[in-house]
């Protein structure tokens, strides 16, 4: 390679697609080197110069991925998605290589189960994680909303009228709702971490975590 990879903290990225692309070039934003590959040449020749080092290679071929190194990394992302053989085939050459982590982007629930099955460590699907996050957050009062696999979520909203004026811990918020407000943002001011004696007024946002569920009717109050 015509750089040295800084392999323990870099990351390859695999499939330069739309998802592939806009993540390894956060990744490069973050300060993270990033070994992108990709099959199509003129998606590597695109990419030139943006990323840390990026070829095109099969990655399906363990030889080739020995020869670039890739089984010194400990981080790899497959984000060809569209084709459930090659990712299922490159998902095991990264575990061959004893590549730790892998991350890898699904098109079906049926695609997610089979990476996991041969030995993915995550699978992510974005469009349907994306519908799903969208379809809570047109629905309610949500500004933004995070949704973990065993019913956990985290949003940013506005107060209920019912919780302003008065501490969090006379509010009754976790009696009452079932969730813990962590984080209050004043307009003008920073977010600041939430205590009991927090108190909320109009006009403030707040972070607020909880089961799915109880996190949306507090959302939802007036």
């Amino acid at each position: 390679m015509a750089k040295q990879l800084d392999t323990a903290s870099g990351v390859v990225v695999i499939g330069l697609g739309r998802f592939g692309k806009s993540l390894a070039l956060e990744l490069e934003n973050d300060g993270v080197e990033v070994l992108g590959i990709d099959l199509d040449r003129h998606t590597v020749d695109m990419l030139a110069g943006r990323l840390t080092h990026v070829v095109q290679a099969d990655s399906t071929d363990i030889e080739v991925m020995r020869q670039l190194s890739v089984h010194e990394f400990d981080r790899a992302v497959i984000a060809i998605g569209s084709n459930l053989e090659s990712s299922v085939l490159t998902a095991f050459v990264l575990k061959q290589l004893g590549v730790d982590l892998v991350w890898a982007k699904a098109t079906s629930e049926s695609m997610r189960q089979i990476l996991l099955k041969i030995g993915v460590n995550q699978v992510v699907r974005p469009e349907h994680d994306m519908g799903r996050r969208v379809a809570h957050l047109v629905r309610g009062k949500m500004i933004d909303y995070i949704e973990f696999d065993d019913g956990f979520a985290i949003v940013k909203t506005t107060p209920p009228k019912n919780i302003l004026g008065v501490t969090l811990a006379a509010s009754g918020v976790r009696t009452k709702y079932g969730v813990t407000i962590v984080g209050i943002k004043t307009p003008g001011n920073d977010f600041t971490y939430a205590t009991p004696e927090s108190i909320v007024t109009a006009g403030d946002l707040v972070i607020v975590s909880g089961e799915r569920h109880r996190v949306e009717r507090f959302s939802n109050e007036p």
